[in-house]
């Protein structure tokens, strides 16, 4: 490959010059520039980014992890976290741990290697550990989802639990009283916190109660392998009213409620979901969701580790905490606007 010294050769000018156009562009005269971009172009030169953040003693990249990119709130998560450090010249490389403990310590020790610029961690726990270590030898970590750690961290989470309670108030709000929750994954926190705030909801309404049905995993497929366990009851068995943990889930319970026993939604079951991603407006019956503001997660999490780069030793960590909102559609109330004409909001 070619190296600055080939560019310089090239451009007739000097490695200091090359390294001007590289950082610092606008103190080089536009002839002198032009020649070294064009020596580039011809060259196919690439910069060495790795000796580069040697030199400079800070990379240009943030690692993220998330638990799950294919869920669309993660996409969400992680972009939010790009669009924040693209204003700056950073990059952000995503790493998907899949739930796996495994794969998550694999991924923090390849990003502490690259010496990146930190560390946005959304964690399935079980790395505690390994988190606090890598953070204690000097690369920030900033973890998502999670308000624990307070002494050691700086966090950006939604308050699941009251996302909870606001998803099963608006049920029994609406006259349901036979409340299921459809989880998996019953150990992360997020899936606690809300299953401990439906369960609240519930404790404040007579005559109400809560049953937990446990999926296989928090997805489209598993969903609807719970929705056709609840199909398959007899119609005086079945709960009336359905919160899902999240909106994969929800759309799944919908498809067999819709395709498999004709479950009408909301008037025999009412469904409700969490995240509020894009296409619970787009679900056969537009899904009624509690929304998470997952792109501002991402970016807050991305401007809390800049502070953190930036006052070293001095800095205070922060924790900042999302309140989520509840957004009503059609399957839990007939008379909620058509999701083309407004978000529900």
């Amino acid at each position: 490959m070619a190296s600055i010294k080939d560019v310089a050769r090239a451009a007739g000018v000097s490695i200091g010059t090359v390294s001007n156009v590289l950082n610092r562009p606008d103190i080089v005269s536009p002839a002198r520039r032009s020649a070294v971009e064009a020596a580039i172009a011809e060259l196919g030169y690439v910069r060495n980014d790795a000796a580069r953040q040697l030199k400079a003693g800070r990379s240009q990249t943030v690692g993220c992890i998330v638990l799950d990119i294919s869920n669309p709130f993660y996409a969400q998560l992680a972009a939010g976290a790009e669009m924040a450090a693209e204003s700056s010249g950073i990059g952000v490389l995503t790493g998907n741990s899949g739930h796996r403990v495994e794969r998550e310590r694999l991924q923090l020790s390849l990003f502490e290697e690259q010496r990146v610029r930190g560390i946005l961690l959304a964690s399935r726990g079980g790395t505690e550990d390994l988190v606090r270590a890598i953070h204690d030898r000097g690369t920030p970590i900033i973890l998502m989802e999670t308000d624990e750690h307070e002494d050691s961290f700086c966090s950006v989470s939604t308050d699941d639990r009251a996302g909870g309670r606001m998803a099963v108030a608006h049920l029994l709000q609406t006259g349901r009283r036979r409340i299921a929750v459809v989880a998996a994954k019953l150990e992360l926190r997020q899936v606690e916190a809300r299953i401990a705030g439906a369960r609240a909801a519930v404790d404040a309404v007579e005559g109400a109660s809560l049953e937990i049905i446990e999926a296989d995993d928090l997805t489209v497929l598993a969903g609807r392998a719970a929705g056709s366990a609840i199909a398959a009851r007899p119609a005086r068995k079945r709960p009336d009213g359905v919160f899902c943990v999240n909106d994969l889930v929800a759309a799944g319970v919908m498809q067999a409620f819709a395709f498999e026993d004709r479950i009408r939604m909301p008037e025999d079951v009412a469904l409700i979901g969490y995240d509020d991603i894009a296409f619970s407006r787009s679900t056969i019956v537009p899904l009624s969701s509690v929304a998470q503001a997952a792109e501002m997660m991402g970016r807050t999490a991305y401007a809390l580790l800049e502070e953190e780069v930036a006052y070293g030793d001095e800095h205070v960590h922060r924790h900042v905490t999302f309140r989520p909102e509840l957004v009503v559609r059609r399957s839990t109330d007939p008379e909620a606007k058509d999701p083309m004409e407004t978000d529900g909001r």
